[in-house]
């Protein structure tokens, strides 16, 4: 972490922090600087959810300030962005909130999951931005896809498809470990998962990556293109579905929609934000996970040191790294009624944003938060698959995978290089990497 200094406002950049369309502008402030400027600046001078801190991972000393000062935090920065909201980062607080669907809602038609509000033209409504009842029916319909059979089926397919990828990388050059292991692996199994075409299975990964980008950032697809892109992605599936709900039910997740009463009316909408969360669902969390394995063995050698004399922790190794890329950082709530919590008044109608990457990192709850230990004790207490009744129906799923490429790994290679800084996605709901480039020692 950068050393604590202030930066005055003569030094400091003009409106500080800029809106993402202006972006450009920031181009040339460091890591550092940023980090340094969110020690010291107002709380309330701060929008967190500006992408540029989560870009350069800077984002750190404002939070950890957020749980020692004002758990319970309002932001009105930038608010014809967002509208304002409430910043939760301590753990108790956290779960008080996630626990809470009573007075604490998930549905799309106030807003949905995340902390920007569904464009009210295009609201696509899934079971994780649903309440009870609705919210339950739905999810059970996908539950078989991770039983308890099911991922015992699965590990032999994961485990050659590891073996293939790994095989398959080249030792003594440089290579993008995001594209070419952990995207390639999570896109073979979300392809599996659906039934898809595996030739296609790309156009998953990149689906996932715009139904989760910020349009106001350069180069993003903006409102009406990403609009455009996921309809197209709706038709394309709708094709696949017309062709399971006539076939005899299969043990995939259409046919599974498609075949449950709950399920099997749902309008296009509905089709279409069931589609979106279960391949968000199933990609960023696995893929996140995996490229951060790597990147924080590499900050952390003694532990990777530690990993390759027993390789009996890569269990706990692969908990560790999740609470530790905590992938999705944040989930977001409506208020139904007036309420309080960590003594402010929350009104009827507002956000309130639950950071799981904070309450990850919150000493209140967790021992030496800050440091990555492999063998920490209690490994899977950890908030980065949420808690109560919206609780990662993947996650099984995601740590099965995990801890299979950790093992073929170990088999494998002595070591993986981190060659430089890794590309961060700028989002502050997406906590993941771009690129990261690494070299296998010949």
């Amino acid at each position: 972490m950068a050393s604590r200094h202030t930066i005055s406002r003569e030094e400091a950049p003009p409106q500080w922090p800029l809106p993402p369309r202006q972006r450009p502008q920031l181009a040339d402030h460091s890591r550092e600087t940023l980090m340094a400027y969110l020690e010291t600046a107002p709380l309330d001078e701060v929008d967190i959810s500006d992408p540029i801190y989560w870009e350069n991972d800077a984002h750190w000393p404002f939070f950890r300030r957020l749980r020692d000062e004002a758990p319970v935090h309002f932001t009105a920065l930038n608010a014809e962005r967002h509208r304002g909201f409430w910043s939760v980062s301590r753990w108790a607080d956290i779960m008080a909130v996630d626990t809470n669907h009573q007075v604490y809602s998930s549905d799309a038609h106030l807003g949905g999951i995340t902390l920007f509000d569904m464009d009210a033209d295009f609201i696509m409504p899934m079971f994780i931005a649903m309440d009870p009842p609705k919210h339950d029916v739905q999810r059970k319909a996908v539950n078989p896809i991770v039983s308890g059979m099911n991922l015992a089926s699965f590990e032999s397919l994961i485990r050659s498809r590891t073996e293939e990828v790994l095989d398959g990388l080249p030792r003594g050059e440089a290579f993008d470990w995001v594209d070419r292991v952990s995207i390639e692996l999570t896109s073979r199994m979300l392809a599996t998962l659906f039934d898809w075409p595996q030739e296609h299975r790309r156009k998953l990964t990149y689906w996932s990556d715009v139904s989760t980008s910020d349009p106001e950032i350069p180069g993003n697809p903006q409102k009406e293109e990403r609009q455009g892109i996921l309809l197209g992605m709706l038709q394309e599936f709708t094709q696949l579905w017309n062709a399971k709900v006539n076939a005899e039910p299969g043990n995939d997740l259409i046919s599974m929609l498609a075949h449950n009463p709950a399920t099997r009316n749902m309008p296009p909408m509905e089709f279409l934000g069931n589609l979106v969360l279960l391949i968000v669902g199933g990609n960023d969390t696995t893929r996140n996970s995996i490229s951060g394995g790597v990147y924080f063995l590499n900050k952390n050698p003694g532990e990777f040191a530690k990993l390759r004399a027993d390789h009996g922790l890569v269990e706990s190794m692969v908990s560790e790294t999740i609470r530790y890329q905590t992938p999705l950082a944040h989930m977001r709530r409506t208020a139904l009624e007036d309420t309080i919590l960590g003594g402010q008044r929350i009104r009827k109608g507002d956000k309130v944003v639950m950071w799981y990457h904070s309450g990850n990192r919150d000493e209140r709850a967790i021992e030496n938060p800050d440091a990555y230990v492999i063998d920490r004790p209690r490994a899977r207490q950890h908030m980065a698959f949420g808690f109560g009744i919206h609780r990662c129906v993947g996650n099984r799923l995601a740590e099965l995978q995990l801890k299979i490429l950790w093992e073929e790994i170990l088999k494998r290679f002595d070591n993986i290089e981190l060659l430089e800084e890794p590309e961060r996605v700028p989002s502050a709901f997406v906590k993941g990497y771009k690129k990261m480039m690494v070299r296998i020692p010949a």
